[in-house]
């Protein structure tokens, strides 16, 4: 009987309606978002606005915005940016699974997972820890496993990254780039990164999974 009742739920669950996307960004205003800044001195508009339906951040002075959700777990989040056109791009990243404010300079203990011009897929660990398959770590930093496939500056690239249980996968433009099992971490808020270049963000959408 349990046998059968297994496979029927395997049958039926791709029948199933899939949860609904959550909006993290509103394309308005900054709702549903704190600030972290390492110069206190600098207000949060001077680093993060609202544009035209994009969440615009500077660059500058290093900084998170952080979901004042704080126990995200088992989803997969879409987030759709692009470096300031005309301008050269730089430094950015999404951390997930943040818990403990500025655990190595302004940046919570998390998950990094990385923006950077021609890097975008790599992790870097901030006070957790993960494992890359057939990868050696150089230091906290855990490599992609393929070449950039990120589009030239100014034009608008898609990441994807899944964390289901103790795993977290990423695509980038479609393609997957990275992926982490044992992670240390399987909930947390979300932040997004003000490290050096200003960088445009349209979409930051969540959809709920179920657990591993």
């Amino acid at each position: 009987m349990l046998r059968n009742i297994i496979l029927m739920t395997c049958l039926l669950a791709p029948l199933l309606p899939a949860a609904p996307p959550v909006a993290l960004f509103n394309g308005k205003d900054l709702a549903g978002w704190t600030h972290d800044i390492i110069d206190e001195k600098v207000k949060p508009e001077e680093i993060w606005s609202v544009s035209e339906g994009l969440l615009v951040c500077k660059g500058r002075p290093p900084a998170v915005i952080r979901t004042e959700k704080a126990d995200y777990a088992n989803y997969e989040l879409t987030v759709e940016w692009r470096w300031k056109p005309g301008a050269k791009p730089g430094n950015s990243g999404i951390l997930v699974h943040a818990s403990e404010p500025r655990r190595i300079f302004v940046w919570p203990k998390s998950i990094e997972v990385q923006l950077g011009t021609g890097n975008a897929g790599d992790f870097w660990t901030v006070g957790e820890s993960l494992s890359v398959a057939n990868t050696v770590p150089q230091g906290r930093r855990w490599m992609k496993r393929q070449e950039s496939v990120e589009k030239a500056p100014g034009e608008w690239n898609t990441i994807q990254v899944r964390c289901q249980g103790d795993r977290i996968t990423v695509h980038v433009n479609g393609v997957l780039m990275n992926e982490a099992t044992a992670v240390s971490a399987t909930k947390g808020a979300i932040c997004l990164q003000s490290e050096g270049a200003e960088i445009h963000f349209r979409k930051v959408e969540l959809v709920p999974l179920p657990a591993d």
